[in-house]
């Protein structure tokens, strides 16, 4: 346990960022789980309006450092490639 006033701040603090971040985090993954679920409707047109929406909320989390910026493209683009193998 924190001993000093600084460090019980410090402890308070990481207690209310995590909640935070792990609320982000949830939102990230369904966004993901949105345009997944769409993809296997397999509907173009909505995995791909769905994917647009997406694609801020992916951004949006890389920017605020809750996963980092090459994960968000990973997950981009694995998301795009999905929607094009739906014209195949």
């Amino acid at each position: 346990m924190a001993n000093t006033v600084q460090a019980r701040k410090r402890a308070r603090q990481a207690i209310v960022r995590r909640a935070h971040n792990m609320s982000l985090r949830s939102e990230l993954r369904t966004a993901i789980k949105k345009v997944r679920k769409a993809v296997t409707t397999g509907d173009k047109a909505a995995a791909q309006a769905v994917y647009k929406e997406s694609q801020c909320v992916i951004d949006s989390i890389a920017d605020k450092k809750i996963i980092h910026k090459n994960a968000a493209a990973r997950y981009k683009s694995r998301l795009s490639a999905a929607i094009k193998a739906l014209a195949a």
